[in-house]
């Protein structure tokens, strides 16, 4: 199957062509509710409903985001389904595969770069920890499978710039996970901006924050390990308002200034359990990011203009009903939707690309950006200075 042809709209996000609402302010500065929320479809980019031949997915790497996340949401699709789960230790994927109705193999990481299994397959879905991403990567584009990885891409600019290289020389599909490009209130916000109901975009202002040994009660879990996850609270979950400052501008940074703390002992093989950062933006846009992985939980974005304000709290975590907050002219309004599985659009995403032959948003490039805007912040609180980008 060849994965490759364009599937966007006008703005650069996932869809296809013609999707803009051309919604209008009402008169007497009173805004039309039913134009804000009449006819928003939020599967905008789908065209193909149901196939006969759903992706198979192998699941590389089998832990809980995988079992109550990943897996939970492609059952729900109609576009794909699980077929092997690739796990270190080949009982537990057993296990799980046991309580699954399709998952037909259950591998190890060894079996998987020796091919095992590898006609039970169509695509990949990686979720080790960050600098474990590239040998499966490497793998599964030699095999000629296409490739979902969650985000960040990888730990470090190097071996993200080697997934961009492997990929274009095995001509392999790459899209990185970011649940917000296929989120409904993200899209919505952005058709809103679009349509210029901020007017001119001048500031945006995004939080994420958790308690990451409450969630994840593990002292010795990767994301506290340098090595392993290249980055603490920046890049793992300070990556949601950066990307999607990214996403609802439809711009990439120019220039970053940022200070990183870590102050709790459990955090000592990091530099930010906490961190704070602004991006520059070409026309004097600016975007405010705060990140922490011990703090109270919450999530939100939200960009103001000359002529209004659009916002989404909660935002960014997949078990919060989100909402969406659009002030113009004088007028403040709750904009209502449909509340959606994250994982599943985003899986039912990357298989309607795939079997519609066409380039998922977004690819390697796209992500490549994130992780050289990340290491900025660090050296941008290192140096104390403000670093420029490429």
């Amino acid at each position: 199957m060849n994965y490759h042809s364009l599937l966007w709209n006008g703005s650069g996000q996932p869809g296809c062509a013609n999707t803009k609402h051309n919604i209008q302010p009402a008169d007497n500065n009173v805004m039309d509710i039913d134009a804000l929320t009449a006819g928003f479809d939020h599967r905008d980019w789908q065209e193909l409903t149901e196939t006969d031949s759903p992706v198979r997915f192998a699941m590389v790497g089998v832990g809980w985001w995988t079992t109550e996340q990943a897996m939970p949401a492609v059952d729900a699709g109609d576009l794909c389904e699980t077929t092997v789960l690739v796990s270190g230790d080949r009982e537990k994927a057993a296990d799980v595969a046991a309580d699954s109705e399709t998952v037909e193999h259950a591998i190890t990481y060894e079996e998987f770069h020796d091919g095992a299994a590898s006609d039970a397959y169509d695509a990949v879905y990686i979720v080790t920890p960050n600098a474990r991403h590239l040998p499966f990567v490497e793998t599964a584009a030699e095999l000629d499978k296409a490739i979902l990885c969650e985000k960040p891409m990888e730990a470090t600019i190097e071996r993200a710039e080697r997934m961009v290289e492997v990929c274009d020389e095995y001509d392999a599909t790459l899209m990185v996970a970011y649940r917000m490009h296929t989120e409904p209130a993200v899209r919505r916000a952005k058709d809103l901006i679009d349509e210029g109901y901020v007017g001119e975009p001048l500031f945006v202002h995004g939080n994420m924050t958790e308690p990451i040994l409450e969630l994840v009660p593990d002292p010795d879990q990767w994301r506290l390990d340098w090595e392993l996850s290249g980055g603490c609270a920046v890049m793992d979950i300070g990556l949601y308002p950066l990307n999607t400052s990214r996403f609802l501008l439809d711009a990439d940074p120019v220039a970053v200034r940022g200070t990183v703390a870590s102050v709790q002992e459990e955090f000592a093989d990091v530099p930010d359990e906490h961190g704070a950062f602004q991006l520059d933006f070409p026309g004097h846009v600016y975007a405010v990011c705060t990140a922490s992985q011990n703090a109270h939980l919450d999530s939100h974005i939200s960009v103001l203009g000359t002529e209004g304000k659009v916002r989404v709290e909660p935002a960014f975590y997949p078990w919060d009903d989100r909402s969406l907050q659009l002030s113009h002219e004088g007028t403040t309004v709750d904009i209502d939707f449909e509340q959606i599985d994250q994982m599943e659009e985003e899986f039912e995403y990357f298989a309607h690309c795939l079997l519609t032959d066409s380039d998922p948003y977004a690819d390697g490039e796209h992500g490549l950006v994130d992780i050289k805007t990340i290491k900025a912040v660090y050296e941008a609180s290192e140096t104390e200075s403000t670093v420029t980008l490429d």
